[in-house]
């Protein structure tokens, strides 16, 4: 079993990164292979509505980081979405992803269906639950399984570095107790 971990952050020491990390660490001491991929330094071009996908099978927009992520994320069990919150919304360059994502997957025998996933959101005050809820339509309308935690999966950090997130106990407690769950449900899904 494998998860695949996406840092929607463009910022080195993220505070996004942090929580991501957090939750993959988890998954490894429970016996589940992972891999982080931050987007900082990625290009990911937004969809273009060509429809290119249906007939292709693939997107064809090129020349961007696209295809080496989507290849990444098809082949992994589970997947988990971090997003900082910038004007209570995901970050652009995470939304041009899924939009990106969406389109092949749905073209391509739906293959998100099944998997097992879960979005987590940073931000500094507000914003959280708008930008929480779009990763989980995102995860809903690709048929992904979903388990929850002790609260929502949102982290409090307000400057840029790693440093913020470590003094949020709670929303660190709150993405280990999700990671715990989704290595629970994965082990019974996929024994």
């Amino acid at each position: 079993m494998k998860v695949v971990g996406i840092a929607g952050s463009l910022r080195p020491r993220s505070n996004t990164l942090h929580f991501v990390k957090t939750a993959l660490e988890v998954l490894e001491k429970q016996g589940i292979q992972t891999e982080l991929i931050s987007l900082m330094g990625k290009e990911i071009k937004p969809c273009t509505g060509c429809y290119d996908c249906v007939k292709q099978a693939r997107c064809t927009i090129a020349g961007d980081d696209f295809e080496e992520i989507i290849c990444r994320m098809r082949a992994a069990d589970g997947l988990i979405l971090g997003s900082p919150v910038y004007l209570s919304s995901v970050v652009p360059q995470m939304m041009a992803l899924l939009g990106r994502a969406t389109f092949v997957a749905y073209w391509n025998n739906k293959f998100f269906t099944g998997k097992v996933g879960g979005p987590i959101t940073v931000a500094r005050r507000a914003g959280h639950n708008l930008a929480f809820s779009q990763l989980l339509l995102w995860f809903f309308i690709n048929g992904l399984i979903i388990p929850g935690s002790t609260y929502w999966n949102v982290g409090t950090a307000g400057t840029g570095g790693a440093r913020d997130a470590e003094k949020d106990t709670e929303g660190l407690q709150t993405v280990t107790n999700f990671a715990l769950n989704m290595a629970a449900l994965m082990k019974k899904l996929f024994p």
